[in-house]
């Protein structure tokens, strides 16, 4: 296996339309032995970003969004999942990217626990909420330090580099800013969520 190198600070301390591209296969990985590798990402950046959580100030749901780099904002999403975002910019921003979707490289049994009722394995992380219940992401991991490992969640390069050519497109689920072309994800990887395989190359 190669070695994994946690990404540093300055990694993410940066605009997240800078960041979301080059987090494309990094490796979410938890302590207990799960790891997925990022294949679908979508940038949100504060008050330029109606459609970000942050647009209209820190709240208390949101306050997470304009800490320091590198930590890991957890929101529950249409009462229904948890969604995990990695903070981006300096703080008072309120930058950061979703993580959208993963292709499980390690602890697959433990993935697979956590998502039952999966036939498929390309299944299992291909979407924000099933990402973040692949991985055992709720709100208890809202501001776990990504670079310190101090929850037992981290993003790590094992060396892959990015995909010279990321397949780029609006994100989705959203009502503002919808042409915002944020969204990247691996071209015609298996585990990107559905919708994100038919969108076009920016």
């Amino acid at each position: 296996m190669k070695k994994w190198i946690v990404l540093p600070r300055r990694f993410y301390q940066r605009h997240p339309t800078d960041v979301a591209p080059e987090l494309l296969n990094k490796l979410l990985v938890r302590d207990d032995g799960r790891a997925g590798r990022i294949v679908e990402v979508e940038a949100y950046a504060g008050d330029q970003d109606p459609a970000a959580h942050s647009y209209r100030g820190m709240t208390a749901r949101t306050a997470t969004m304009f800490g320091e780099a590198g930590h890991l904002y957890v929101y529950f999403s249409y009462g229904m999942h948890w969604g995990s975002n990695a903070v981006c910019g300096d703080v008072g921003q309120g930058w950061g990217v979703l993580l959208r979707a993963l292709e499980p490289v390690a602890g697959l049994e433990l993935i697979r626990d956590a998502r039952p009722a999966i036939k498929h394995d390309r299944d299992l992380a291909s979407g924000p909420g099933r990402l973040s219940q692949a991985m055992g992401i709720t709100k208890a991991l809202d501001g776990a330090d990504l670079v310190r490992n101090d929850r037992g969640i981290r993003i790590v390069s094992d060396g892959t580099p990015p995909p010279a050519d990321p397949l780029v497109g609006p994100r989705v689920g959203i009502s503002k800013a919808i042409d915002f072309p944020w969204r990247w994800s691996v071209r015609d990887h298996p585990h990107v969520s559905k919708r994100a395989k038919t969108s076009s190359a920016g």
